[in-house]
């Protein structure tokens, strides 16, 4: 069998033939090309690999090839093969500016083209302010390449998303292009009305419906910064992001029905406005404009004559059209708050052109996505992936989506296929933790409904484990699909690395394979220096992308430290990585204090800041465990002020605190009750060995936690693990 081999990746080298100009600035991609044709490099071609019978009963990494039915089923295909896609990566890597600048054309509509200069940069903290800039002085906007362009080009009947709400029902409910505009307008001029200007940061806390995606949209048609806000938030997460932003405005709904639990978003958007009042000891939410989702025998919300308004009557009073504000490609479009390894979440701030290309091209390429399709992420809009694969990359593909709001398990297991089957999806792109969610119920109720439509599968959020790739693929693809696993994050707008779905490709499961156009990985070690060949350390990126996010709000310095500081020269991704012989990269978990729970990365400083609140706890530290469904659990340990006794109330009180301080998500695995925690000698807790604990509990061994000469109280190990369970 013939696979695929990147040993180079980790070796990248520019030829002569491009040409670097010299500037104060790093301008990576001014370059003049010498005669002649620039040769790709034999490098990153495509090599045959022999994978022998004995080589797979070794435990080998075993690779599949891209499905033969694949192609008998899709014809339709943007790259046809490995070699194409390598010809691309070598063009995207030898002649970024060109390559850039004609997807740039090709995608997106600009009301200005750029200056000469396509991208410039400086990833060195040594050298200067850390910074990137792509297609800078060019005007463009958001919505109207989302939207406005595909309804002037004949497209405005074309569905754009098909409504799936929480409960099961036969009905359809559709919005075209069209009816999204005529909201968008409406809404965006309702922003304006209430003093919303370009640059403003307005809050949205809603559900995944397609009025999140309108709200979003309505901000990015005025120059507005939008701040979604997962609905699963407590008010004071809500709050610190009220405050870090100064969002004046709040775009949230009475409440929503997940599952069959009614979630009162507005009580606690009201909350989060009062909490950010007594912080500041002013009013600073003015306005929230309030979207009716439940009906008065489910739910009834309480308005402020002052403050809120309903979403249908502004709209009602609205004027019908709103002129498009053309931002330059570097402001912003959005900002996105993510968990960090201190108490407080970053802003990650995203920027217009760059980021808008990136998502579009990635959504294209990783999906093999083209017009009449019917995609299906089962993301929600408060996260990254919701704003890069359910929003903008789809929407500028001029995409026809399902965008779901309820829960993929009710009112029964099987009702992601048979969201699936009604709106004949194509793509299905979900996360790991929901499939080994699935996996439990069993494979009857993945039978239970048609899923001949599906072409291609993917996952995001997470590694996948081999054993749940192979069930996602045989059990709901039938062994006809591509699954296409994707490694990406908040901070790179898209995804990095990717199994593409072309012919001659080999797939490994439990790999995010390789990198896509114009990313260059590398892998170090503690020191910076860059492994070559077979290795694991931590993984990097060497040059800029498009995607990539610009700052964190408020906080430069911030971005440079968490993110620039720890490798010179490099963007440190947080992320551990083995690369194995044939060049695939393996993501094998994170090297900071962030634990990926569902694909959602958590702070532990933030949950433990949770835990130490309640007048009970002295100390709290928190650390990933493994868990069967969502990959990584939280495990904390606790330790509780004197005069307080270890009880079940107790234990389900800290769990209910961090539920109401932060979100349902954040909320503790298990509670592990700590007399004391093992620090160092100048007082740092070794959370390796907690690590360690939560992993392995009774059976852990000394060798399990190596040196414990350090701690200033060793016996200390000795009564967590007997603690371990109870």
């Amino acid at each position: 069998m013939v696979a695929f081999q990147l040993t180079a990746f980790c070796k990248l080298q520019y030829t002569s033939q491009v040409q670097q100009h010299k500037c104060q600035r790093k301008r990576w991609f001014k370059r003049r090309l010498t005669f002649g044709r620039v040769r790709p490099l034999q490098l990153y071609s495509c090599t045959n690999l022999q994978e022998t019978s004995q080589e797979l009963q070794s435990g080998g990494d075993r690779s599949y090839p891209v499905p033969r039915e694949y192609f008998d089923r899709v014809t339709n295909h943007h790259i046809n093969n490995i070699e194409q896609y390598m010809l691309l990566y070598n063009h995207s890597i030898l002649q970024p500016d060109e390559f850039w600048s004609d997807k740039a054309k090709q995608v997106l509509s600009w009301k200005q083209l750029w200056d000469d200069q396509i991208c410039s940069f400086n990833f060195d903290v040594e050298k200067g302010p850390i910074f990137c800039e792509w297609f800078k002085g060019g005007k463009l906007n958001a919505c109207y390449n989302c939207i406005d362009r595909h309804v002037e080009a004949g497209h405005g009947d074309q569905v754009a998303y098909y409504a799936e709400g929480n409960e099961e029902s036969a009905d359809i409910r559709g919005y075209t292009y069209r009816e999204l505009l005529d909201y968008i307008e409406r809404l965006a001029s309702v922003l304006k009305a209430r003093g919303v200007h370009k640059g403003d940061v307005v809050a949205i806390y809603m559900p995944n419906i397609p009025e999140l995606v309108i709200a979003m949209l309505a901000c990015a048609r005025i120059g507005a910064i939008h701040s979604v806000v997962f609905g699963g938030f407590s008010a004071e997460s809500l709050a610190n992001r009220l405050l870090d932003a100064k969002s004046r405005v709040v775009i949230t709904c009475d409440g929503y029905k997940r599952g069959e639990k009614i979630v009162p978003l507005k009580t606690v958007a009201d909350a989060a406005a009062e909490l950010a009042r007594e912080t500041l000891g002013y009013n600073l939410v003015e306005h929230k404009i309030i979207y009716q989702r439940l009906n008065s025998k489910e739910h009834t919300a309480t308005m402020d004559g002052h403050v809120d308004e309903w979403w249908h009557e502004a709209l009602s009073k609205a004027e019908k059209h709103c002129a498009i504000e053309w931002m330059d490609a570097e402001d912003p479009l959005f900002v996105l708050y993510t968990s960090g390894s201190t108490g407080r979440p970053k802003g990650i701030v995203h920027t217009t052109g760059g980021y808008l290309l990136y998502a579009a091209l990635t959504h294209r390429y990783a999906f093999n996505y083209h017009p009449g399709d019917v995609y299906f992420c089962t993301a929600d809009c408060g996260w990254i992936t919701g704003h890069s694969y359910v929003v903008y990359g789809p929407l500028v593909n001029r995409a026809t989506q399902v965008i779901f709001e309820g829960v993929p398990t009710y009112p029964s297991a099987d009702r992601l296929w048979k969201i699936s089957a009604k709106y004949k999806v194509k793509q299905l792109y979900t996360a790991p933790t929901l499939i080994r969610s699935l996996m439990r119920f069993g494979e009857k109720y993945v039978k239970n409904s048609q899923r001949d439509s599906l072409t291609l599968l993917a996952t995001v959020g997470e590694p996948i484990n081999p054993e749940a790739w192979k069930w996602f693929s045989r059990e709901v693809g039938e062994n006809l699909c591509p699954i296409v696993d994707t490694w990406w994050q908040t901070e790179t707008g898209g995804h990095m690395i990717l199994p593409p779905p072309v012919q001659g490709f080999y797939q490994k499961p439990g790999s995010a394979s390789i990198p896509f156009f114009g990313i260059v990985p590398v892998v170090v070690n503690e020191k910076g220096e860059e492994l070559f060949g077979e290795c694991e350390g931590y993984l990097c990126i060497k040059k800029p992308w498009p995607g990539m996010f610009r700052t964190v709000l408020g906080d430069h310095s911030r971005m440079e430290s968490t993110y620039f500081k720890p490798f010179r020269g490099y963007y440190m991704s947080g992320d551990g990585c083995r690369r194995d012989k044939d060049g695939y990269y393996w993501l094998t978990g994170r090297v900071d204090d962030v634990i990926n729970v569902s694909g959602h990365r958590i702070g532990t400083a933030e949950v433990e800041s949770a835990l130490i609140a309640h007048g009970s706890v002295a100390e709290a530290a928190v650390v990933p465990a493994p868990h069967d469904i969502k990959g990584q659990g939280i495990y904390a340990y606790v330790t509780l002020r004197e005069g307080e006794e270890p009880t079940e109330e107790l234990r389900k009180a800290l769990k209910h605190a961090v539920r109401e301080h932060i979100g349902a998500i954040c909320t503790p695995d298990v509670i592990h009750w700590a007399p004391a925690l093992p620090k160092t000698r100048s007082g740092k807790i070794m959370r390796r060995i907690l690590r360690k604990i939560a992993e392995l509990g009774t059976n852990v061994t000394p060798n399990d936690l190596g040196d414990t000469s350090t701690l200033s109280d060793p016996q200390v190990v000795d009564m967590l693990v007997s603690l371990y369970g109870k």
